[in-house]
């Protein structure tokens, strides 16, 4: 991480760097996440890139988790494969992180109560501080050693040169609300933590200037981004059912939604919120719900009723680890089947895909207005690392993007809201109470119905229905821009991905070329329906892997694999899956797909 270095007299060595990637592990009551959310926030302010990943214990009693914060002046795409600095509470976090660093990389540990592995020292540069001690004689005794967070970040500030006024301003910020002596005693923590000797240590570090000004810069993760999307969308009712990671959207909803005149409702189960949303959306005007894989599957039912009543409505989908439930603060991708094709019948829907947390906040926006237009369903597909990953990206023209959406109920002389003159299908709702001058009022139903929503058996109208619910997809997939390549349009190996993998396979798209390998890579976001002209992309390439987390199932290709194949029957669409709920990894994109090439042509 280090370029060219200055001295100053009588102290280390002072290191200028373009990026760091800072392992902080401890346990969960700890507060190391609050640690990289300074950090994270603070290069925001700065101007620089940024990109976590984070892992906590499922169980309420908490247990061993991480914080990761990968800081740069340039272009972020990925956390970071390998840390240049780990920060160790605990021996548990000492022995089970240190192979995470970097051969030559910093070892800043608690040495109250971390006992170093001589063996290691070789390997690694050790500095040790009694953290929770320090703390406590900062603080006072009857903080205990609580505040020793603040004491670290003091540490890691004065390790990296970060910006104390920003800083201080951050601390107060977090605490606001509390009362003044939690404020002075974490300032007065950071500050016994920022003038704390180093004592061994060789080098500090300063970053070198952003590479690229864009002015005004938001840092959030991807829950805050969904929500504050769906809400400059024009939603204003919710209703959700607390589930990880899900609940945080629900605690952002019933916060912030009163503010612009709505609602969100902790209903009694999965079942009402849904349908409570459905309900919101039938007024005129689309609501969301949301969840985890479990929630989704009991909302499955309600979600084939919207279908076929063809309601607007917008799920947001976080997924996460494991079937039942499963390792529910893990990532995985394995909603993508639940999400396409979730229900009995045929109930086609919307599946999109954000890449990033920039891209939830404009992607949630995106959902509600093909909602509208095309009066379906939309998932917002989400995954575990998104939903707690903080980065920072340029502020939203809010004036722009920001919409009302609210009915009008302006008065028509007829309407049939299944109309099936209507070639491509898309045919829209009027809100309840809109005045229709012949005196026809149509209704809703879930049984199969006829142009005004009156049930009927009748197999031709059947027949109809199923095609014009169908025709709506076909025309929304027609209408799609085709995926730009990372790369050249044509090669050796194409890397296909969708969701959170975007960075991790760009990054290993630029270090395959900078090695002099034929490597691109295509993201996928719209996945039901489908972009069009990808058979035209995947013909240029020798292999084509999908790089999913997910497993690679019975014939070795995860679920979008199989969508692709499915769709396109080319069996050079092969998977690089993995299950064990942590983000991909750089060297192991590469690693996985250099040995399936030197297996394809036996598996073709």
């Amino acid at each position: 991480m280090s370029d060219p270095t200055l001295t100053v007299a009588g102290g280390p060595k002072v290191s200028r760097i373009s990026e760091a990637v800072i392992r902080i592990a401890g346990n969960s009551q700890d507060g190391i996440q609050a640690i990289g959310g300074f950090l994270a926030r603070l290069a925001g302010r700065s101007e620089q890139e940024v990109m976590t990943f984070m892992t906590i214990p499922s169980t309420i009693s908490g247990g061993p988790s991480i914080f990761q914060v990968r800081i740069g002046s340039g272009e972020v795409l990925s956390a970071g494969d390998e840390a240049d600095v780990l920060l160790a509470f605990y021996q548990h976090s000492y022995e089970d992180h240190i192979g995470s660093l970097k051969k030559g990389g910093i070892v800043l540990y608690d040495s109250d109560h971390v006992q170093p592995n001589p063996e290691w020292e070789e390997s690694y540069h050790h500095v040790g501080v009694p953290i929770a001690g320090a703390t406590v004689e900062a603080i006072g005794g009857t903080a205990k050693d609580k505040g020793k967070n603040i004491f670290a970040l003091g540490l890691v500030a004065k390790m990296f040169d970060l910006n104390l006024p920003r800083l201080e301003k951050l601390i107060r910020e977090r605490f606001t609300g509390k009362d003044e002596s939690i404020v002075n005693n974490a300032l007065a923590a950071f500050h016994a933590g920022y003038s704390h000797s180093l004592g061994n240590v060789i080098e500090t570090f300063q970053f070198v200037e952003a590479q690229k000004k864009t002015g005004l810069q938001v840092v959030m993760n991807g829950n805050e981004a969904l929500t504050y999307g769906l809400i400059a969308a024009g939603v204003r009712f919710g209703a959700g059912y607390p589930i990880t990671p899900w609940s945080d959207i629900m605690e952002l909803l019933r916060r912030e939604l009163p503010k612009y005149g709505g609602t969100f409702i902790q209903t009694e189960d999965e079942i009402a919120a849904v349908s409570m949303a459905i309900g919101a959306s039938y007024a005129g005007r689309v609501a969301v719900t949301g969840s985890s894989g479990p929630g989704i599957s009991l909302k499955t039912e309600a979600i084939g009723w919207a279908v076929m009543a063809e309601m607007p409505l917008d799920i947001v989908d976080l997924q996460r680890g494991g079937r039942s439930t499963g390792m529910p603060t893990s990532v995985e991708q394995s909603d993508l089947n639940i999400a396409c094709f979730g229900g009995h019948g045929d109930s086609p829907r919307v599946v999109i895909a954000p890449a990033n947390v920039e891209d939830c906040f404009y992607t949630a926006i995106e959902a509600v207005n093909i909602a509208r237009q095309y009066s379906v369903p939309v998932f917002i597909i989400s995954d575990q690392a998104i939903a707690t990953r903080i980065e920072a990206f340029e502020e939203p023209d809010l004036k722009k993007v920001c919409q009302d959406i609210a009915p009008a109920l302006e008065p028509v002389a007829d309407h049939k809201p299944y109309d099936l003159s209507v070639k491509d299908g898309l045919t829209h709702h009027l809100p309840p109470g809109t005045r229709i001058g012949s005196g026809k009022y149509p209704i809703v139903t879930g049984l199969e119905h006829d142009e005004m929503g009156h049930p009927t058996g009748s197999p031709k109208l059947h027949m109809q229905m199923v095609a014009k619910r169908r025709r709506k997809l076909q025309a929304l997939g027609e209408s799609l821009p085709v995926p730009q390549i990372y790369g050249p349009s044509e090669g050796n190996v194409l890397l296909v991905g969708w969701g959170s993998t975007q960075g991790p396979i760009r990054e290993a798209v630029d270090r395959a070329r900078g090695a002099g390998d034929s490597v691109s890579s295509l993201h996928i976001k719209y996945i039901n329906p489908l972009p069009p002209g990808l058979e035209n992309i995947f013909a240029g390439f020798n292999h084509v892997f999908v790089v999913e987390m997910n497993d690679e199932g019975l014939y070795g290709y995860g679920q979008l694999g199989g969508l692709l194949r499915a769709r396109y029957c080319d069996p050079k669409i092969r998977g690089l899956n993995k299950t064990d709920g942590l983000t991909f990894k750089v060297r192991e994109i590469l690693e996985r797909a250099k040995t399936n090439v030197s297996t394809g042509m036996r598996k073709l």
